[in-house]
């Protein structure tokens, strides 16, 4: 059975692929999708947590072999499936 979370809720080491990046209504959110979508965060790419900051934000993810810096309150936005 597969399980959607968070992207700010992988721990490190694990992978997940993505489901869908939550649309928003505000423009400031509107673009932070965008941005998220240009790094490669769309539907199907595979992403892993390959580090997190000492105070837990902001995270490192592995995406389509770049790594990527991503607050924890844009993760949010970030539904990924793990299975």
């Amino acid at each position: 059975m597969n399980s959607y979370i968070h992207l700010d809720e992988l721990r490190v080491g694990e992978r997940a692929v993505v489901s869908r990046v939550i649309s928003r209504e505000d423009e400031a959110q509107k673009g932070m999708r965008r941005r998220l979508l240009d790094l490669g965060l769309v539907a199907g790419a595979q992403v892993e947590c390959v580090g997190k900051s000492p105070c837990g934000d902001p995270s490192a993810y592995r995406v389509r072999g770049a790594v990527i810096a991503i607050r924890a309150r844009d993760g949010r936005d970030v539904l990924v499936e793990r299975g």
